[in-house]
């Protein structure tokens, strides 16, 4: 997937500078959210891979699928990546583009989840240290997984701290075999 990476980034990083430069992040950021999340959905991802249909006509049914949740720029996005044949590039774009804008706006979404449901003390309290850590405003999206057996693990940007029971104990029968 690097690669897909490494060629959707400057689509992202050119989407980034205009909506930084007009002002228009939360904007962009809904567009590109939007043409994801149409671009997701199984009968879209079908006529997007349809080697029948020109990308120029792709764009313009996936334009019409959106409807106003689209400008005119961001139509006009939706016609440069069919003119590159990059419309199956949306979500990477849409995810790196909300990387930029995070680390613009000085935010970061961390995923916590752990064995058992956090307390609010919990929860405010690994806010507080992942705040200091990565000076952001930083917002927890928790779930619960029984498997882990205890502990967290925590996910924020590239970063993943595996304090989970699970995790200990793997690293333990590593550990074990390599002996």
């Amino acid at each position: 997937m690097a690669e897909l990476a490494t060629i959707a980034r400057p689509y992202a990083n050119a989407v980034f500078e205009l909506a930084k430069r007009e002002n228009a992040l939360d904007q962009w950021s809904g567009m590109l959210g939007t043409l994801g999340a149409t671009t997701e959905h199984e009968t879209v991802a079908l006529l997007l891979d349809s080697p029948d249909l020109p990308s120029a006509a792709k764009a313009f049914r996936l334009a019409e699928l959106c409807g106003d949740e689209l400008d005119d720029r961001g139509k006009k996005f939706l016609q440069a990546l069919a003119d590159h044949d990059r419309l199956s590039m949306i979500g990477e774009i849409r995810d790196q583009f909300e990387t930029l804008r995070a680390e613009e706006q000085k935010s970061l979404d961390v995923e916590v989840i752990s064995a058992f449901e956090l307390t609010e003390a919990q929860s405010e309290s690994l806010k507080s240290a992942l705040n200091r850590r990565f000076e952001k405003d930083i917002t927890i999206e928790t779930r619960v997984d029984a498997s882990l057996i205890g502990g967290a693990i925590v996910r924020a940007g590239d970063m993943v701290i595996d304090g989970s029971l699970r995790g200990k104990l793997n690293k333990l029968a590593d550990t074990l075999i390599q002996a």
